[in-house]
């Protein structure tokens, strides 16, 4: 009575036990790799200089900004930097510390002590369970101790102390990004040859992580406490993500039977011919080829639609309300006829020109840019990409919709005609960045990774020219010629 009755009809006191039995022995050996890193000097020394000497000097930083900026008054801009450096101090530890999670398999197997371990009674979860949680505590603890050792030497020093709310958040989102990079690392740990290969594949983490502290910055620089939690709650579920990717891929028998991945140019071009050549001819690709490339792409797709149409459309709610437009902005000469509206989308530097294969033509660049980012970042920036244009269109319409005029007009006229074909087009690509970023999170196939990734981008070359570029040249002559038209009518009767 009164404890409850979970799946099966079992207490939750049994299931807990059952549990905590079942995790005992990944506690034991999370304890025993804790205890051998902190035994390594050449681990532990870097750690303790980063915690205790990186925070003396951002403090020093810190009261040199201060001293400079009060003899402007801009005493506010140097404050709200001040909770930044706290995140730079809690995230210098975690950084560093992805030594530890790399060679959490990969650096066992070169000592050659990866075989004792495997060999023993842990199941293949209890193995990757405790792993994981010693490569994810010491830095995370790490980078408590620094942003504590920050906090106290500013509060002594210029008398500056965060708020309750502000202390929490920064804590909350140092943990999130250790433990999204931590649980990143022992993915790829798992997945490489040897621990050279494994340290070069961590730029791949380092740099969407470095890149969201740029962002992080900009929005304590608007005191957005609620961009925060958003982010940090985004890298929980990233964290959830990458945790069950790698206990669904951590298998002991591949572990131990992988060989070094290496290079062949001649079986790599083989195999990106493979995928970029249509097998069947034209009308086998189209029935057959292309509708199997999207079916392996739908759960990039849902991915990219859920964070990229769903986030931008949120951001640009939020700027909405943040940043207005002036009245009267919409009213400008420009909208008047093609001529001027063409010179005022050449004047903003964002086209080249304004007709059809000028637009084409920033599209192609822009989306195959994408692709390349998207690969340097684990996919991370291809969806940030494609949700910055989302989040204009959803500012714009809701400015408008301010202002008394519907905005579903708006978008009929202005972004619907090319929209069908341009959006679904960049979809597309943004899915199959997200793919190629993510293939080093993947267990190879039996030739390698190398192979996989080459078949990868022939029959992303190969969907590219089938689907992508007729949607994108459609959408460029109907922007140019149709959508623009019909916006300057729409606009012109204001």
């Amino acid at each position: 009575m009164g404890q409850g009755i979970g799946e099966g009809g079992i207490s939750l006191r049994t299931w807990w036990v059952r549990q905590r039995a079942e995790l005992q022995p990944a506690f034991v050996l999370m304890l025993r790799e804790m205890k051998d890193t902190l035994r390594d000097w050449r681990i532990l020394a870097p750690i303790l200089l980063l915690v205790t000497v990186f925070p003396f000097l951002a403090n020093a930083a810190a009261s040199k900004g201060l001293t400079f900026v009060n003899q402007y008054g801009a005493n506010l801009i140097i404050e709200r930097m001040f909770p930044f450096l706290m995140l730079v101090v809690g995230f210098f530890p975690c950084t560093f510390s992805l030594v530890i999670a790399l060679e959490t398999f990969v650096g066992e197997k070169e000592r050659r002590s990866l075989e004792s371990l495997l060999a023993t009674p842990l199941t293949d979860l209890q193995l990757y369970i405790g792993k994981l949680l010693a490569a994810i505590i010491p830095p995370v603890i790490a980078s408590y101790i620094g942003m504590i050792f920050y906090t106290l030497l500013l509060g002594f020093s210029v008398g500056w102390w965060p708020t309750v709310s502000l202390f929490l958040v920064a804590f909350v989102l140092s943990t999130a990004q250790a433990l999204v990079m931590v649980s990143a690392a022992v993915i790829v740990s798992a997945q490489s040859t040897s621990v050279r290969a494994a340290n070069l594949v961590a730029s791949f983490i380092i740099i969407p992580m470095a890149l969201l502290l740029q962002a992080e910055a900009g929005l304590l620089l608007f005191n957005n406490f609620t961009g925060l939690w958003l982010i940090a709650l985004a890298l929980v579920v990233v964290t959830i993500l990458f945790m069950r990717m790698g206990i669904t891929l951590f298998n002991r028998e591949r572990l131990l039977g992988q060989e070094i991945d290496q290079l062949n140019f001649g079986k790599s071009l083989r195999a990106f011919w493979a995928g970029f050549w249509p097998r069947k001819g034209i009308g086998h690709l189209y029935r057959r080829e292309i509708p199997s490339l999207l079916r392996l792409l739908r759960p990039y797709l849902l991915f990219t639609l859920l964070v990229a149409l769903g986030g931008g459309v949120l951001i640009g709610f939020w700027f909405a309300q943040k940043l207005p437009l002036p009245a009267g902005a919409l009213n400008s000469p420009a909208y008047l006829d093609l001529d001027a509206f063409s010179e005022a989308a050449e004047g903003s530097g964002l086209l080249p020109g304004f007709s059809a294969w000028t637009i084409f033509g920033h599209n192609v660049y822009t989306l195959l840019m994408t692709v390349l980012l998207g690969f340097l970042s684990i996919g991370v920036v291809a969806v940030l990409l494609l949700a910055l244009p989302i989040g204009i269109i959803a500012y714009i319409a809701m400015q408008v919709g301010r202002m008394g005029i519907s905005p579903w007009w708006l978008l009929a006229t202005g972004v619907l005609p090319h929209g069908i074909f341009e959006i679904p087009a960049a979809m597309l690509v943004t899915a199959y960045a997200l793919r190629l970023g993510t293939i080093l999170l993947r267990t190879p196939e039996k030739d390698g990774g190398m192979m996989d990734l080459a078949r990868d981008l022939g029959q992303f070359c190969k969907l590219f020219l089938a689907v992508t570029l007729p949607l994108l040249l459609l959408a460029a002559w109907i922007e140019a010629e149709v959508s623009s038209r019909l916006m300057i009518s729409f606009l012109s009767g204001l």
